[in-house]
């Protein structure tokens, strides 16, 4: 019981951190493309494969907190569900530019930024020896 009230916990952070981060990007980029959802998706892809590498590689990070980041915090923030609602979104406007833009930038930016994740977990574990 006490993994699934971190798992919880964690949701609420990540829920939370994917709405501010929402509004602040529609504030400084419009609401014309899903920039915020676009941003924790990077950020959310980042941090996994991060959190991952480390965890799995060294006793830096425990089995819950590692629950506590990537699947509570992380599976907060991140939100496939939200990107696809809006593409679809975009298609059934008829914008496919924008609906493809989303699609292209999203798969390539996420995938980016999950590879500079990995290779930062990877570095850090090197430096501890590892």
């Amino acid at each position: 019981m006490d993994r699934l009230a971190w798992v919880c916990l964690g949701s609420a952070i990540g829920g939370g951190a994917r709405y501010l981060v929402t509004l602040a990007a529609a504030n400084l980029f419009g609401a014309s493309f899903p920039w915020g959802t676009l941003t924790v998706n990077m950020v959310g892809s980042f941090l996994i494969s991060f959190i991952m590498h480390v965890a799995l590689e060294t006793a830096l990070i425990s089995p819950a907190l590692r629950l506590f980041l990537t699947t509570g915090i992380m599976g907060g923030l991140t939100t496939y569900s939200t990107f696809n609602y809006e593409t679809l979104g975009f298609a059934a406007e008829g914008d496919w530019p924008r609906a493809a833009a989303n699609l292209l930038a999203t798969v390539v930016a996420c995938v980016a930024a999950g590879v500079l994740g990995l290779a930062s977990g990877r570095a850090l574990v090197s430096g501890f020896g590892g």
